[in-house]
C-alpha cells in the first residue's frame, strides 16, 4: 500500500475521529478509504467514507490498518499547509512508514483484531436542517455557555438551538431564509449532550460548507456533511437524552 495526500486531508480526517476516539481501524480498498467508530460509552459514533480522489496518488489493495490517531495528529502537525505526507505499509515488517518532507515516521499498527466495527444504525428520518458549519458551530458554542444539555428543535419555518439553565437561557434560531434547506412536516424537538457535539463543531466550523442536520421527536442525532473537496463524506451519529437518563 503507497499513498500521498495532502496535509490538510489528514488533519481534518484525524481531527474528526479525534473527537470521539484515540484510536481508529482504517479500511484501505482499491476505491476508498472507510472508518467507523464507537466512543467508549457507545453514545455517539462516526462513520467516514473518503474517495481515492482525495489523495494525490493512491496504490491500493485492501488493507486493514489500527493506527493511533494522537501520533498521526502530531505528524500531521509538523507539516505546513503544502506539504504531502506519503504513507506505504510494509507488509512483510508489519509497519507503517510515514514520510513528510525529511522527516520519517515508523508507525507499529495496532492488533485490529481487538478493534471492533459498530454496527451502524439504520435511522430513516426525513426531517432535517442545513446549514453552514460555521452557523451550527455558532449556535452550540452559545449554548454552552449556558448548560451542558441542549435541546435541538424543528417546525416548517425555523430551526432552533436552546438551553435553558437554573437562571440562564440562550436561544438561537435560524428562520428558514437563513437555511440551506429545511424539510419538517410536523414539528419535532429533542435534547443532546454539548459534550459530544462541542467538540465536533470546533473541528468544522471553518472547514465544513454545509452539515445537514436530521433528527425526531426524542430520537438519535444524524449530522451528515462532506469533507476534502466533497470526496469524503462524514455521517455522526449521537444518541439523545430523555427525561430520566442519568
Amino acid at each position: 500500500m503507497n499513498i500521498t495526500a495532502r496535509q490538510d486531508t489528514i488533519r481534518i480526517i484525524v481531527d474528526i475521529l479525534s473527537t470521539l476516539v484515540e484510536e481508529a481501524r482504517f479500511n484501505f480498498t482499491a476505491d476508498n478509504l472507510e472508518i467507523r467508530v464507537v466512543d467508549p460509552s457507545h453514545v455517539a459514533m462516526i462513520r467516514m467514507e473518503v474517495d481515492k480522489s482525495a489523495f494525490e496518488s493512491w496504490e491500493v489493495d485492501d488493507t486493514v490498518l489500527g493506527l493511533e490517531l494522537s501520533k498521526l495528529s502530531k505528524l500531521v502537525g509538523l507539516a505546513g499547509p503544502g506539504d504531502l505526507l506519503e504513507i506505504s505499509f510494509d507488509e512483510g515488517f508489519g509497519r507503517v512508514n510515514i514520510n513528510v518532507g525529511e522527516i520519517e515516521r515508523v508507525i507499529r499498527p495496532l492488533d485490529r483484531q481487538n478493534m471492533q466495527e459498530p454496527r451502524v444504525p439504520d435511522l430513516d428520518v426525513t426531517t432535517l436542517a442545513s446549514l453552514s458549519g460555521a452557523k451550527f458551530a455558532r449556535a452550540l458554542k452559545a449554548a454552552d455557555q449556558v448548560g451542558d444539555l441542549v435541546t435541538f428543535s424543528l417546525d416548517q419555518n425555523k430551526f432552533n438551538v436552546n438551553v435553558s439553565g437554573e437562571s440562564d437561557s440562550v436561544s438561537v434560531t435560524y428562520e428558514a431564509g437563513e437555511l440551506q434547506e429545511l424539510v419538517c412536516d410536523n414539528p419535532v424537538k429533542s435534547q443532546y449532550s454539548l459534550q459530544y457535539l462541542l467538540p465536533l463543531a470546533k473541528r468544522i466550523e471553518s472547514t465544513v460548507e454545509t452539515i445537514t442536520v436530521r433528527f425526531g421527536e426524542n430520537y438519535p442525532l444524524r449530522l451528515e456533511f462532506d469533507i476534502a473537496d466533497g470526496a469524503g463524506k462524514v455521517v455522526y451519529f449521537l444518541a439523545p437524552r430523555v427525561e430520566g437518563d442519568a
